[in-house]
């Protein structure tokens, strides 16, 4: 049986939004036994045979410091369901709460790998060629050097390799320009650091890629700090379903003709909003862990959370942290 942890808690949209994803997911994946994490009277009327309910008595917010979230706040539902996998109850937890939260008690409970010092998030986001770009970080790290730079590429390659089945990944580093030259001090070095590593073939690195480079899926991997990263994933999300909605729009605008148009063209439009909806690859792996958390974005609703919880099992099938793992020892 594959187990999960989930924070019920955590994300904008409450344990509703969790209990509906649960609902369906508890349903449709025989195989899964879920510990769903919350407080009393949020979890009280929901039953199911292979859920285990567990109960907390606080709640991390997104304002909270991480001095509360760590020190204070011992009952939360993020620290109870991290502690599900640190105990070996659980083989993956999944949040939509605080990242910054997440990511330090992650850290905290569940130790970092030998050779690593700070997890990353890595996010998948499709492209052109009908495939995915995975970045990364996409907002654990405000403030990274260029070593830390050059771990995300580490860990997100053998990501890449274990998740998507692609062997050598080609890395990229995200820059203004693609010459060597650009960028502040860090992503400089990050570039040396980068093409060592490339030279030793510890890593495919393919040089400085624009944030363009994202859509057209130059690099199978991106490299980036959080503070960039989380603003990029923001800024795409945002533009993606203002893009569809303006798409839809325009062809009803324009009378009958218009509206023939926008009958024609639904299929594509369908296709198209599906691809560009995040909630079909949300769940963002934050590794570099002893352990599979996986974070969910904090406005999910139940498809989303859905989509987080089934990429979660589905790493868990396929082994990724020991696969991470082997990877990571071979290119030290």
């Amino acid at each position: 049986m594959i187990t999960l942890a989930i924070d019920a808690m955590g994300g904008d949209k409450g344990p509703s939004a969790v209990l509906d994803a649960v609902r369906k997911f508890i349903n449709t994946h025989p195989q899964v036994v879920l510990y769903v994490v919350g407080k009393h009277q949020e979890l009280e009327s929901f039953e199911h045979s292979r859920v285990e309910k567990v109960y907390c008595s606080e709640v991390i917010s997104m304002d909270d410091s991480l001095e509360v979230a760590l020190r204070k706040k011992k009952d939360s539902s993020m620290r109870v369901a991290i502690s599900l996998v640190a105990t070996g109850k659980a083989q993956a937890i999944i949040s939509g709460g605080n990242t910054a939260a997440l990511m330090a008690l992650s850290k905290y409970q569940l130790k970092t790998l030998k050779t690593i010092h700070r997890p990353g998030i890595a996010v998948l986001m499709p492209n052109i060629k009908g495939k995915y770009t995975t970045v990364m970080d996409m907002g654990a790290n405000v403030d990274c050097d260029a070593d830390d730079l050059l771990q995300f590429a580490k860990m997100g390659a053998a990501y890449v390799a274990v998740n998507q089945d692609i062997q050598n990944p080609k890395v990229g580093l995200l820059n203004v320009g693609e010459e060597s030259i650009k960028g502040n001090v860090v992503v400089r070095q990050a570039f040396d650091l980068l093409q060592e590593a490339s030279k030793a073939g510890i890593i495919h690195f393919v040089g400085n890629v624009e944030g363009n480079d994202i859509a057209k899926g130059k690099a199978d991997l991106i490299v980036c700090d959080g503070f960039v990263g989380n603003i990029l994933l923001k800024a795409i999300e945002g533009y993606a379903g203002f893009f569809s909605q303006s798409l839809q729009q325009s062809f009803l605008n324009h009378g009958l003709w218009g509206k023939l148009s926008a009958y024609l063209s639904l299929p594509t439009l369908r296709n198209f909003k599906l691809k560009m909806d995040s909630r079909g690859y949300n769940g963002a792996a934050l590794l570099g862990l002893q352990g599979l958390v996986f974070k969910s974005h904090g406005g999910s609703d139940g498809v989303a959370i859905y989509s987080a919880l089934q990429r979660a099992s589905h790493a868990i099938e396929q082994d990724l942290l020991r696969k991470i793992l082997v990877k990571l020892e071979t290119s030290t």
